[in-house]
């Protein structure tokens, strides 16, 4: 199913003056008006293939219906996503869940509905069918020689896909580690892991980047082998210019200071970009700012600053992908409301009164640091957003006119109650 500018020009239609006058009232007090709708415009959000369908838990899955049953149908849906928020004009690749079986025919698909392909994921934290080899201990840290050599196979065969469809990032997490003291050599592990990946590494095309994921814990959880930002970089380090950290938000201990690790993984030139989800408890993967969005208006305020001082560019330079799943929500409505939630945090931080904020630090007047900041995160940047959505071309509210068009019960019709799609 699409959906037609038609009919977003019709639902935009009943909320237009509202918009207008809220728009006017935020705008007049933004200096650099023209440039913050520019940069909010330009700044997109990677959909990742395996959030198209209902999430689940170890408990159970519940499906919503009308689930995407290819790869053919999550690009629809990504589609569908785009052209109601003009923020998500690429997709994010899991192998094998996702294999393109016709790359062409794949990446005209997606150049007619206005994507691309963003870094591919390789898997090697379940058993294929098929497969010689287990995964039950491990990857690319196994004691056994052959279990690594399959691991690191498969993630030069995903670079290959990858590299079909205009892809340029291979992104690998592992789920190696141990439950119980003993069972693993810590040093071993992270020197097999090492190997591996440099084994990877020599894999990738000159214009390729490889990224490195961490999580302290689960599946297994007395340790991980990647488990923290420290090893990562360390890996990445150790591999070359190509590697760098990728931060997935879920991945981190209760109360961890995420804003600072990204500050200094973007001044060493390392961070690679983000998984972005909000989590109460752990790796919960729920939607992005619905727990803590002060959390994630301080993230982004530490980005803006150490990506100008570097004089990156903000939509380009750094990989913005969502990986976030849910058993009680459509996901397509839980995917608009997550790019939502890091727009308006991105807006928030271009608002911050940087001349003021150094001023600020350099006197260490700490009452006044904290006022510039928070005057940034408590203005409604929405009417902002919606704006920069409204120029080119997408729904003043997303969630409204995919619910106005039924887009849902469409895919029911089309798809059927009981599909699944592939992922966890």
């Amino acid at each position: 199913m699409r959906v037609e500018q038609h009919h977003i020009d019709e639902n935009n239609h009943q909320f237009i003056d509202k918009h207008q006058r809220q728009f006017e009232y935020v705008a007049a007090d933004v200096q650099n008006l023209d440039e913050v709708m520019q940069k909010l415009a330009a700044f997109n959000i990677t959909i990742p293939s395996w959030a198209l369908g209902t999430g689940g838990t170890r408990f159970g899955r519940f499906s919503g219906g009308g689930e995407p049953r290819s790869l053919e149908e999550k690009i629809e849906d990504v589609g569908v996503i785009h052209a109601l928020n003009k923020s998500s004009d690429s997709i994010s690749l899991h192998i094998p869940w996702d294999i393109p079986e016709n790359a062409s025919a794949i990446k005209a698909l997606a150049a007619q509905l206005g994507l691309r392909f963003d870094a591919v994921n390789s898997n090697t934290f379940q058993d294929q069918p098929g497969q010689e080899h287990s995964y039950k201990f491990g990857s690319l840290h196994h004691v056994d020689k052959a279990v690594r050599k399959q691991a690191v196979e498969h993630n030069i065969q995903v670079i290959k896909y990858g590299a079909e469809l205009g892809s340029n990032a291979l992104s690998v997490w592992l789920s190696d580690g141990s439950n119980f003291p003993g069972q693993l050599n810590f040093r071993n592990a992270f020197q097999n892991t090492l190997e591996s990946l440099q084994e990877i590494y020599a894999a990738l095309p000159d214009d390729w980047k490889v990224w490195v994921e961490y999580k302290p814990y689960e599946p297994n959880f007395y340790s991980t082998t990647i488990g923290d930002w420290g090893q990562s970089l360390l890996l990445a380090n150790k591999l070359g210019p190509k590697a760098s950290t990728l931060v997935d938000l879920g991945h981190h201990l209760p109360n961890t200071n995420i804003e600072q690790i990204v500050s200094l993984l973007l001044m060493e030139g390392k961070l690679a970009g983000f998984h972005f989800n909000d989590s109460k408890y752990g790796d919960d993967d729920l939607t992005v700012g619905s727990i803590n969005p002060y959390q994630l208006f301080l993230i982004f305020n530490e980005l803006v600053e150490g990506m100008d001082a570097r004089g990156m560019n903000h939509a380009r330079d750094l990989g913005w992908m969502i990986d976030a799943s849910h058993n009680v929500k459509d996901p397509v409505e839980d995917l608009l409301q997550s790019v939502e939630a890091i727009k308006i945090a991105y807006a928030q931080s271009l608002l911050v009164d940087r001349e003021a904020l150094v001023a600020a630090q350099q006197s260490n007047d700490v009452a006044q640091a904290q006022e510039i900041l928070q005057q940034a995160y408590r203005t409604d940047v929405r009417p902002l957003v919606a704006e920069a959505r409204l120029r080119t071309g997408g729904a003043l509210k997303p969630i409204a006119a995919y619910r106005q068009y039924e887009v849902r019960n469409n895919l029911i019709k089309e798809r059927g109650l009981k599909t699944v799609a592939t992922g966890l």
